[in-house]
């Protein structure tokens, strides 16, 4: 598979804070790619480089086969992408936004209503382009912002959290509408998201932490990563169970809450035994509550980083506000 997007140490820094920490990693033509991370992590940052929006400090980087530095004109030609903030002129129609974008890139008027009326058709919107946008819903806004990134023919569409705000059905959607423009249309798809089961449309993904990528695979092979299942437990001493737990060789830890997590080949069959474990002995442990689950991408975060992407969005909304805070004198 030849790789349309090649990137090597890859840095961007804001004075003495790194954003995102030598970076590398390639994506295959005709793939969906994710970067998967809490707000804050370097994901918008990346993506902003490769699409020529920001200078990296540091590092390079080829998309389509163009210098995301030299050759910024070139790498622009062959993008389309959707913005976490909506972009759309919200007094023109559906169509008419997408004539306005034929424009600034000198479309022909004949290619320009052929593809335009294709992808209208492909994001079924057709019937209400010639609306004004700012009746349209969420959901209508989003499917005319990938249309209009699509409409200059990109070798790759960028999607930075291109659901975010909308409700779990919508979402549904927008996804199977990506990926018949996959298959359709040939191209590559780079998105950012916080979404867990988001990341699980995507062929691989890179876990971002703190402006590096902790684990690049496949949804499936990450979660590989956890082990087969995961069974949580809460005792009246998670402390002593811990160390019940380890001095039988049970793999066991604390989780973000201070629950255990235990990690094993079969859950149904261990968790008679973890009980006949824990309360055995002259000090029985009360097991309170136990659940069985598979893995998933929140598990493998977890597992790599010790926390939860939301614990890691509070942190970046309250640091947020302290500067807020600061800099109106409080």
């Amino acid at each position: 598979m030849t790789n349309v997007i090649e990137v090597q140490e890859l840095s961007r820094n804001y004075g003495k804070t790194e954003a995102v920490r030598g970076v590398s990693f390639s994506v295959g033509e005709g793939e969906i790619f994710g970067f998967l991370g809490p707000n804050g992590a370097g994901k918008t940052t990346t993506i902003h480089m490769l699409c020529t929006l920001l200078r990296p400090t540091g590092g390079q980087a080829l998309v389509a086969g163009h210098n995301i530095v030299d050759e910024q004109e070139a790498v622009r030609r062959s993008i389309g992408m959707v913005f976490q903030e909506p972009s759309l002129d919200e007094q023109l129609t559906g169509r008419e936004n997408l004539r306005f974008h034929a424009m600034l890139y000198n479309m022909d008027r004949p290619t320009y209503e052929r593809r335009s009326q294709r992808l209208l058709e492909l994001v079924e919107l057709a019937e209400r382009s010639d609306d004004l946008v700012k009746v349209y819903s969420g959901g209508m806004k989003r499917r005319l912002e990938v249309a209009r990134g699509l409409l200059h023919q990109p070798r790759v569409l960028f999607l930075d959290e291109p659901t975010l705000g909308l409700d779990p059905q919508t979402r549904r959607h927008i996804w199977d509408y990506l990926r018949e423009l996959r298959d359709r249309e040939k191209v590559t798809i780079f998105m950012t998201t916080h979404y867990m089961d988001e990341a699980e449309n995507c062929d691989r993904v890179a876990i971002m932490d703190h402006g590096q990528i902790v684990a690049l695979d496949s949804p499936s092979e990450l979660k590989a990563l956890v082990g087969g299942d995961l069974v949580t437990v809460w005792t009246s001493d998670n402390e002593a169970a811990l160390e019940k737990l380890a001095s039988a060789e049970v793999d066991a830890r604390f989780g973000p809450g201070q629950e255990l997590i235990l990690e094993v080949s079969k859950g149904d069959v261990f968790i008679p035994r973890m009980m006949q474990l824990l309360v055995n002995g002259s000090q029985p442990i009360e097991v309170q509550s136990v659940s069985l689950r598979r893995p998933t991408l929140e598990d493998v975060f977890i597992k790599l980083t010790g926390r939860t992407i939301r614990e890691d969005e509070a942190s970046a909304t309250e640091r947020m506000g302290m500067r807020m805070r600061r800099t109106r004198g409080h």
